[in-house]
């Protein structure tokens, strides 16, 4: 696929490690409306066909909404924004263990390997600003685990993503579902808050509880619609603030595991990767695939709705910013 490399003020990217395919570069030229998705999703996320079935369908979504999708992803020793059919079925179908997840720490060494790289929050919000992106959708942000503080007598691992810090440095509004529903949600606020990370809930007034539509923990603030969500995002760029934002957005009703069931099913995912000493980067990956489990798939169900229902909240915010 032909690419053309750019380099930017907001993010020092050289121009042989940056590659924005054409139609990204043109919409961004042009002032049309792009949204940034991470590509963790199609190599981690998902197993194949339904990998690519979602990423593919997260970009019919976000043309949906009058926008042009912008997949990250890494290979060739470059940060690609903007994917094409071929990559996204190679990236899909790359052999178990051959693409590496990257997120900041881990850019320089995937970078010089030259092989695929799936990006995470924080190295997707790295490439969006470099391209001039100021929109990303993804499904839920990382956040602080629990016990990661040593709270309620459990053993500290001080385990808070990177996706938290990249928040208060790159200037990328985060479409989601909030931080994901296996984490210490209130405490991934008061992280966020103390970084000074704006957190904005759209059209309710909690958190949302990622599976659930709700959590039962207010939202540090809330709006009613796209507009005034936009709104936000003018005034804090107007302000010269220079951290990103989290626009929270609920899962489809029709989609969304109820409260209880989902607060159940965590739990015991999380009970038992104690008992087990499942630890470190396993702990996600084996906590969702053990909730997905508990609740015979409905939460794999709720997760593919909400993200493709935020990459087309995404579109419209984007859109809305555009005008």
């Amino acid at each position: 696929m032909g690419r053309i490399a750019r380099r930017t003020l907001t993010a020092m990217i050289t121009p042989d490690r940056l590659a924005i395919a054409p139609e990204v570069a043109d919409a961004l030229r042009d002032g049309t409306p792009v949204v940034a998705l991470e590509s963790t999703l199609i190599s981690h996320g998902l197993p194949y066909p339904q990998n690519v079935e979602v990423a593919t369908a997260s970009e019919a979504a976000v043309r949906s909404a009058g926008a042009v999708p912008a997949t990250v992803a890494l290979n060739h020793g470059r940060l690609l924004v903007g994917l094409s059919e071929d990559d996204l079925e190679a990236l899909a179908t790359a052999p178990k263990g051959s693409v590496r997840k990257v997120s900041r720490p881990h850019l320089g060494l995937a970078i010089a390997s030259g092989e695929w790289g799936a990006t995470t929050v924080a190295a997707t919000m790295i490439a969006a600003e470099a391209a001039g992106i100021r929109v990303f959708a993804t499904g839920g942000i990382g956040g602080v685990h629990r016990g990661a503080l040593g709270m309620d007598g459990g053993r500290a691992t001080f385990d808070i993503s990177a996706d938290l810090d990249e928040l208060a440095r790159t200037r990328v509004a985060v479409v989601c579902a909030g931080p994901k529903a296996i984490l210490d949600v209130p405490l991934t606020l008061e992280y966020l808050e103390t970084r000074g990370v704006p957190v904005v809930s759209l059209g309710i007034d909690e958190m949302p509880g990622f599976y659930s539509r709700l959590s039962g923990i207010p939202a540090p603030s809330h709006v009613p619609d796209i507009a005034a969500a936009a709104a936000v995002i003018r005034a804090h760029v107007a302000m010269g603030l220079a951290s990103g934002l989290v626009i929270c957005n609920p899962v489809p009703e029709a989609d969304a595991l109820p409260l209880e069931v989902a607060r159940t099913a965590i739990e015991q995912a999380i009970r038992e990767a104690d008992e087990t000493g499942i630890s470190g980067g396993a702990v996600t990956p084996w906590l969702l695939a053990r909730v997905a489990e508990i609740t015979g798939g409905a939460s794999v169900k709720a997760n593919i709705a909400l993200i493709t229902n935020n990459a087309r909240v995404a579109g419209e915010l984007a859109r809305a910013l555009a005008g």
